[in-house]
């Protein structure tokens, strides 16, 4: 990602799509992803539903900066599943997003250029029907200050039209809000023009 680029390709919802070649299924299975943590327990839930699959092959990538990302070919031949599934996805130039492509094997080989060729064309089909989404990046900031300047500190956030997405009123108050990475030093700035702040970044999302 460029130093100007806040912007990444995602898709809103999981989505399905299904190839067929000589008796074989390849049912392919996209998901909005965000977190390795969660691979378990899909990979999971999709056996339980295709408990006669031969195969469960899968492919995700991560991060607005598109940099993480990882395959699995699950028992075939290296290189014909999880490769050709993440080629679609750095084709579309989409992230944050897992394809699981289910293989139902119908008794013919397809051999290397059938098998590379399937994988790929499932993942397409799924995400032909995924509704493809541009997100922003966004840094999650926290902002410490007196009651008495509540009311600065408030109408910087109004007029940067920034989601809070937590909040504490008291003598001591404490906001945590995301912003849009190209408006950072912009809101910073005016933030930092209200005297005794403490300004803490938290995380990016």
């Amino acid at each position: 990602m460029s130093l100007f680029e806040d912007t990444y390709r995602t898709i809103e919802s999981p989505s399905e799509g299904i190839f067929r070649d000589k008796g074989s299924k390849f049912i392919a299975y996209a998901y909005p992803f965000k977190d390795e943590s969660s691979l378990k327990d899909i990979i999971a839930d999709l056996k339980s539903q295709h408990p006669k699959a031969r195969h469960h092959c899968y492919a995700y990538r991560l991060t607005p900066d598109r940099n993480v990302f990882r395959i699995n070919d699950d028992g075939e031949p290296s290189g014909t599943a999880g490769r050709p599934i993440l080629n679609v996805l750095l084709s579309q130039d989409i992230t944050n997003v897992l394809v699981v492509v289910v293989r139902y094997f119908g008794g013919s080989l397809l051999g290397v250029p059938g098998l590379i060729n399937a994988y790929k064309t499932a993942t397409q089909e799924a995400l032909q029907v995924a509704n493809i989404i541009e997100l922003t990046v966004n840094d999650v900031y926290e902002v410490q200050f007196d009651y008495v300047q509540m009311n600065d500190v408030m109408r910087i956030m109004k007029d940067a039209d920034l989601q809070v997405l937590n909040q504490e009123f008291d003598l001591n108050c404490k906001l945590q809000f995301e912003i849009r990475k190209l408006q950072v030093n912009e809101v910073l700035g005016k933030l930092e023009k209200v005297a005794d702040l403490k300004i803490t970044y938290l995380r990016t999302i």
